[in-house]
């Protein structure tokens, strides 16, 4: 049996007897603890999933001792410009035993059965109503403006069918003069 729990912050998996390091915690060396955010339990059977957390349930542990965790060196510097700070420090844990998982009450899970779950209503759709759409012919200036989408490769290539002279040398701007006449 495991549980995932929530203790300082932080979630941690835990099984019975196990040893864990956490930040420090108030209580006294060989004080008992308890922690009521659980959310997760898993029996080997079943699995529990709280919504955020498990009602009734919790894990016990006892503090074993406070220490401090491993050095940490922390150095920045800033390359060419003579700048270099040294700086470092120690956590401050908390070592504990996990006693025991205790499940008691009623537990809750994250997934809702189809009986909870109110069915979507969906919104009443209009009805379409048939405009008929009248295309106008275009005009000089809407087929400039298609011509300034294209690339010059394109106005090119359009230069060349239309039957352009000289349209290897010229300029955006005069190919799209020379094929809007």
């Amino acid at each position: 049996m495991y549980a995932i729990v929530e203790i300082a912050g932080q979630q941690f998996k835990v099984v019975k007897d196990q040893k864990i390091f956490v930040h420090r915690l108030q209580g006294k060396e060989g004080s008992n603890v308890s922690f009521e955010k659980v959310y997760l339990l898993d029996d080997g059977k079943k699995v529990t999933v709280g919504a955020p957390a498990i009602t009734g349930a919790s894990v016990q542990a006892k503090v074993l001792g406070h220490i401090k965790g491993d050095k940490v060196i922390v150095f920045k510097k800033k390359r060419r410009k003579g700048y270099r700070v040294k700086n470092g420090h120690r956590q401050a844990l908390s070592e504990l035993l996990v006693k025991n998982i205790v499940v008691s009450g009623p537990k809750s899970t994250s997934k809702p059965s189809f009986e909870e779950v109110a069915p979507v209503k969906s919104a009443p759709q209009k009805k379409a109503t048939s405009k008929v759409a009248v295309k106008k012919a275009p005009t000089k200036k809407a087929i400039a403006n298609n011509y300034s989408k294209m690339t010059v490769a394109e106005l090119k290539a359009l230069a060349k069918e239309k039957g352009i002279a000289g349209y290897n040398t010229l300029k955006k701007v005069e190919l799209i003069t020379a094929l809007s006449k």
